[in-house]
């Protein structure tokens, strides 16, 4: 069934020796000298984590490659055309031939999968940092970062592509060579399309619809847990990079439950009892994790309200109202302090919320009348953004939050499929003001990635 090589649901498969992580060549460093491998992900690397591989692998990835690509020709002979995954995270019908686009671990950058290929940008100051073309990689569904290192998660999507939907392939781009079969190191396969990846500095995370798997990675990955899920088209999943928390947060199997799994204190190959939130009476839409790990944020399919969960005691912190009609969420993000909020939508409005002060959000007039009704209370309750902001309605995007740069003055970032770059500025007042516009897939190569 699935061509000359056995095969093993979720299997990992050297293509050409282990995965290393290296020092992007942006960042400058005292030593070069080898590092711990949990040392942390914010801190700037000073050479290569120590990754033994996978010793018994008998095959090199020049000998493995016919193999692997016949393997991928059979998938896309057996797969009807109507039957290929599109862009499951932004829209129907790619802009501009963008298919995702996501941020990595702390919004430094973004990663762009495209009908060309893959772009990979800083975010502040804007530039493109690298690019992988349609020769190297066809076109790409999804494309996943680590950090700021030489590691890219793919996944095949698109009009035309070189690799399989139901495949992730581990890009290692600080290997020496200049074919595609040299850079390539790592494919973990499955029986059904990959929806979503998730990595940190010691785990891989790959959502399918009705299932995830984790993995211990870069260094000799083996799977250390399998979780059945509620069906989840979108394949909604976060994962917390902080070292102190590994926390994996996706759909419950109750309608509008999260599920949280300790990663660090759950032992691989056992079940443990889960630690289950009851978000919304409606199915999760969308769901993020602050960078410590301490909060949730989720969205229903309504899209009118995001909540917020304290993910050690599960209580409610807050809530609050992105506005009153239904819309579909695309992204939520805190700021790296865990002070705010963003939110974007098919609205075309990115909100921003208050979390540390939250009497600096507003709140609807009718508070001030007094007592009212239980539905009319559930809405005056609520607390609204404290900023918003603009983008085309028609194009999706995603939302992070910049680096300050003065204590009273923070800014939002908005990415979208249309290839704008919006950058707006916000005071704890609710001025909002634009900072920044550019069109990212204009922008040239600035270094080698």
């Amino acid at each position: 069934m699935l061509g000359p090589l056995p095969f093993r649901e979720g299997k990992a498969l050297f293509l050409s020796g282990s995965p290393q992580i290296v020092l992007p060549s942006e960042v400058s460093c005292a030593s070069s000298s080898p590092i711990d491998p949990h040392s942390p992900p914010d801190t700037p690397l000073g050479g290569l984590y120590h990754c033994s591989g996978c010793s018994t692998s008998p095959r090199t990835g020049r000998e493995l490659w016919p193999d692997f690509q016949a393997r991928m020709s059979h998938f896309r002979s057996q797969t009807p055309s109507s039957g290929r995954r599109q862009s499951r995270t932004m829209t129907q019908q790619p802009l501009r031939g963008v298919t995702s686009l996501h941020f990595n671990q702390d919004q430094s950058c973004f990663c762009c999968a495209m009908e060309t290929g893959v772009r990979i940008y800083n975010v502040e100051p804007l530039m493109e940092k690298g690019h992988l073309d349609h020769e190297q990689v066809g076109s790409v569904g999804l494309v996943e970062m680590l950090h700021r290192s030489n590691l890219l998660a793919l996944v095949g999507g698109g009009g035309s592509p070189k690799f399989s939907e139901i495949s992730v392939l581990i890009w290692d781009d600080a290997r020496e060579g200049k074919d595609s079969k040299d850079k390539l190191v790592l494919e973990f396969t499955f029986t059904k399309p990959v929806l979503a990846v998730r990595m940190r500095h010691d785990k891989i995370v790959i959502v399918l619809r009705n299932r995830i798997y984790v993995y211990s990675f870069p260094d000799n990955p083996r799977k250390l847990f399998e979780f059945d899920t509620r069906d989840n088209p979108k394949g909604l999943c976060d994962l917390c990079p902080s070292l102190e928390k590994q926390l994996l947060v996706f759909p419950g199997h109750k309608c509008g439950s999260l599920q949280l799994v300790d990663l660090a204190s759950t032992k691989p190959g056992t079940s443990s009892a889960p630690f289950t939130i009851n978000a919304h009476q409606s199915d999760v839409a969308c769901v993020s994790l602050n960078q410590p790990g301490t909060v949730v944020a989720s969205a229903s399919q309504k899209g009118t309200l995001i909540r917020l969960f304290d993910t050690q005691s599960k209580e409610k912190l807050v809530e609050l109202r992105r506005g009153t009609d239904p819309a579909t969420l695309y992204c939520i993000n805190f700021s790296h302090d865990s002070s705010f909020l963003c939110a974007s939508s098919d609205k075309g409005t990115v909100h921003i919320f208050a979390l540390k002060d939250t009497r600096l959000n507003r709140r609807s007039a009718l508070a001030r009348v007094g007592k009212v009704g239980p539905m009319i209370g559930q809405y005056v309750d609520s607390q609204w953004s404290l900023a918003s902001f603009t983008v085309p309605a028609e194009s999706a995007c995603i939302c992070a939050f910049g680096r300050n740069t003065s204590k009273n003055v923070n800014s939002v970032i908005a990415i979208c499929v249309d290839g704008t770059f919006h950058k707006y500025v916000f005071t704890p007042d609710g001025n909002c003001n634009r900072e920044a516009f550019d069109v990212y897939l204009d922008i040239c190569d600035d270094d080698d990635f």
